[in-house]
């Protein structure tokens, strides 16, 4: 890779951000990290849905989920290959309030769930060496510290960083595929499904854990302004997801298949427990599963890197545009958001204080909340800048035209709306008040910052009367609406989903307090929900009487303008420019 290229400043801090010269494979080893780093956490889906359901799940989410994301975020980014990623095509579509609603909850879901792996990746050590408490959080404090020194120097050292840990990584599940197979004992499909739970909670328990086995890709999408030629990304994006799908299944049936015991695989170690490790163990000895628990560590640890390069520019991009403190848009003299790394390496060391394993799994969620918005964006930019104009521009476009798209979203879309319900009432509900939190900040953030309306006082001007956008009044109605509607139609699916054995279950898990009480639980998101929905229906009416008019009238500027940052993104002069010939194609 090359040295550092510093731009010079033309007035935004979005322009002082260092340029890479970053390679396919570079993107394919960061998206790895970003999304995988390896099949911990499927020892979970083992138990929980039986080894042949977990099997078909590992071959099918590749093809219905995965890929389709892939594809989604290729098309996408090679459009607007924008920093921030997931803010930008949500902003540029739907309004500056839904992109905030993106922007913030990537942000968030990778802030609150990155310290996890530090965590994990300690605990992996304690394997070897006893350590209190108080030890054990000074390690923690001191890799947090190592990684946000190396992110502050910039993503070449975090994508040679990662490179390093993918190769690791890749060759001790390689291993552990190619000693399971040798010692195949059971067969893989017996049983199918977990006979105990019955066929569809089994189903349920596993899609969750394989949702967020497969989340991530649009992760790297956040860095597309600091790379020379982001037309990398989209390839980098799609090499990697076989690697992925294969370093997933491969590893798992060669377990399966070495230990059986499906019964007791577990991400935890402890008599009677099984997990990938013991593959090795048992097939060459205890030192190749010590060599795997390295293996453990440098994992958790290169998922930790990558986040931490790609959840500081999703709030810096946000402070850049004057929707977040704008202390956190600070660039160093390497080009590289120094002050959002370093709070976000703050932050990592205080989540290292507590077990936040329950938040983890409660904001999943909110990114099937993203997915469901990207692919609405899709969609409205598939009207505005259509497949044929972007061929002739050689830009990565979903193939099949209108059908493949439809194959490629509807299904991403409806199973990201399901899984928001799979992981129970009380996540769902945990899931709802930090919905609700987020329009609370987005108005608070917008009052005190005033967005769009700074750099772009013509096409998005401030409402007198309620000091937000003009639009905001409709888009939060819209948006309270959904997730009232959406309460509302947890209630009945929770109740139907948990009925049978919810109260008693919720009780002996929590005992006490409102997620222990099950029917309270259903109420509240039954009446909640129908009280947002209602507010939202009139905040919508209103919106549409005192704000559509005047927006019409707006929209020529607003297309102009959007028009006018796709070209910038592209280095044109107009939308007639970039036209690919055989010419272009050679050079």
């Amino acid at each position: 890779m090359s040295e550092h290229n510093k731009p010079v400043t033309t007035g935004s801090n979005m322009d002082q951000l260092a340029k890479h010269d970053m390679k396919v494979r570079d993107i394919v080893m960061l998206v790895f990290c970003l999304v995988a780093a390896g099949a911990f956490g499927i020892e979970e889906m083992i138990p929980a849905s039986g080894p042949g359901l977990t099997l078909v799940l590992l071959v099918l989410f590749p093809i219905i989920w995965a890929m389709p994301l892939c594809l989604q975020i290729a098309e996408l980014g090679s459009l607007m290959p924008s920093e921030g990623g997931i803010y930008t095509w949500v902003k540029e579509t739907m309004g500056e309030f839904w992109g905030w609603q993106a922007g913030f909850w990537s942000g968030l879901t990778t802030w609150l769930s990155q310290a996890e792996y530090v965590t994990l990746a300690v605990q992996y050590l304690q394997k070897f060496v006893d350590m209190n408490p108080i030890t054990a959080f000074i390690l923690k404090v001191v890799l947090v510290l190592i990684f946000t020194v190396i992110n502050l120097r910039g993503i070449e050292e975090v994508s040679l960083l990662d490179t390093i840990f993918t190769i690791c990584v890749i060759a001790g599940f390689a291993a552990v595929t190619v000693v399971g197979l040798i010692h195949w004992e059971y067969n893989p499909m017996v049983p199918f499904f977990n006979e105990d739970s019955g066929f569809g909670h089994s189903v349920g328990d596993s899609v969750a854990i394989a949702l967020w086995m497969f989340c991530g890709y649009e992760c790297v999408a956040n860095l597309s302004q600091e790379v020379k030629n982001p037309q990398i990304i989209p390839k980098g994006l799609i090499a990697a997801q076989p690697v992925i799908g294969l370093s997933y299944l491969l590893p798992t049936l060669a377990g399966i298949v070495a230990l059986g015991s499906w019964e007791s695989w577990s991400t935890e170690t402890g008599e009677g427990l099984v997990g990938y490790m013991d593959v090795l163990t048992q097939g060459i000895g205890p030192w190749a599963g010590l060599a795997f628990v390295i293996i453990a560590i440098i994992s958790n640890l290169s998922i930790f890197n990558a986040y931490i390069i790609s959840g500081s520019r999703t709030f810096f991009v946000l402070a850049d545009e004057h929707l977040f403190p704008r202390a956190l848009c600070k660039v160093n003299k390497r080009g590289v958001p120094s002050v959002s790394i370093i709070v976000m390496g703050i932050v990592s060391v205080i989540c290292c204080l507590f077990d936040f394993k329950t938040l983890v799994l409660a904001t999943t969620p909110l990114q099937m909340f993203l997915y469901m918005m990207m692919a609405v964006a899709i969609y409205k930019l598939r009207k505005v800048y259509p497949v044929e104009w972007r061929k002739e521009r050689g830009l990565y476009v979903m193939p099949g035209g209108k059908v493949g798209l439809w194959i490629m979203v509807i299904p991403t879309f409806l199973i990201a709306y399901l899984c928001c319900y799979l992981n129970g009432a009380p996540y769902f509900i945990a899931v709802f008040l930090m919905v609700v939190i987020s329009l609370v900040l987005y108005i608070l953030c917008k009052g005190f910052g005033k967005g769009m309306a700074v750099n772009d006082p013509e096409g998005h001007p401030l409402n007198p009367r309620t000091k937000l956008g003009l639009g905001d009044t409709k888009a939060i109605g819209l948006f309270s609406l959904c997730i009232g509607l959406m309460s509302m139609i947890g209630s009945w699916f929770m109740n139907m989903y948990e009925g049978e054995y919810g109260v008693e279950y919720y009780i002996e898990e929590f005992e006490t307090g409102l997620f222990s009480n099950f029917e309270l639980m259903i109420s509240l998101c039954l009446w909640i929900g129908l009280v947002f929905a209602v507010i939202g229906a009139v905040m919508m009416f209103l919106g549409h009487k005192n704000e559509d008019p005047k927006i019409a009238e707006l929209e020529s500027v607003r297309n102009r303008v959007r028009d006018e940052y796709v070209c910038s993104l592209h280095g044109w002069n107009s939308l007639d420019d970039g036209i690919v010939t055989a010419e272009t194609e050679e050079k």
